[in-house]
């Protein structure tokens, strides 16, 4: 395993303080955090989705990536010249404004397109649809499923792998057909539906924390 610069762990470690049950998680959350950086660092972009709940907080993950977080995102000096540049009061206004963003989108949130795809085609495939128009390789899929089999996840997991996209699942404690396909799943140690959720958020909380500290930290 890749080791994680010191600041980072600290992350980690602060989360398995607060929930000591998620020692167990320590390791696949760290080669999560791997696969996301590496992405990133790439040029990449993440594509994550659930469904009901898991809908909601792929939302919230895409909210943290694209604006500030914790830490405060500042433009680099280029982009802000470039804003001003083009328009003096307009690109003054964006270059103080804006803030540095990690690419993510979230596919539940798209309501014309999925459903005019579920109307027109096979309802399952709703999100494997946007895995083939929107991903690339080197992109990461990120399949929030409290299962790990519901079906629609499973559809856009197989789409992605099959475009040379890295897979990151985040379940329940159980073995599932997500976590075998899967590149990275972290498997939080629950079984009921809103226990698990309750888990998740911090978990990705932290994610999202360490690749704010990684791309946007001092």
């Amino acid at each position: 395993m890749e080791r994680l610069e010191r600041r980072l762990e600290k992350h980690i470690e602060l989360l398995i303080s607060r929930y000591p049950r998620l020692v167990i998680s320590k390791l696949d959350l760290i080669n999560a955090y791997l696969i996301f950086e590496e992405c990133y660092l790439r040029g990449g972009k993440l594509l994550v989705t659930g469904n009901g709940g898991s809908a909601a907080d792929s939302e919230h993950i895409v909210g943290e990536l694209m604006k500030a977080f914790v830490n405060p995102r500042r433009l680099d000096d280029e982009y802000s010249r470039a804003l001003v540049e083009t328009d003096l009061v307009l690109g003054k206004v964006l270059s103080e404004n804006l803030q540095g963003a990690l690419p993510a989108i979230a596919l539940d949130g798209h309501l014309a397109l999925s459903t005019a795809y579920m109307n027109d085609c096979e309802p399952l495939l709703c999100f494997a649809q946007q895995i083939n128009g929107f991903g690339n390789t080197g992109d990461v899929f990120w399949g929030i499923s409290t299962s790990g089999n519901s079906k629609n996840i499973l559809f856009a997991a197989v789409a992605a792998k099959a475009k040379g996209m890295k897979v990151v699942g985040l379940t329940g404690l159980k073995e599932s057909r997500l976590s075998q396909l899967a590149d990275v799943c972290i498997r939080v140690p629950e079984t009921e539906t809103y226990m698990i959720q309750e888990l998740h958020l911090p978990v990705y909380h932290t994610l999202c924390l360490m690749l704010e500290d990684k791309f946007f930290g001092k």
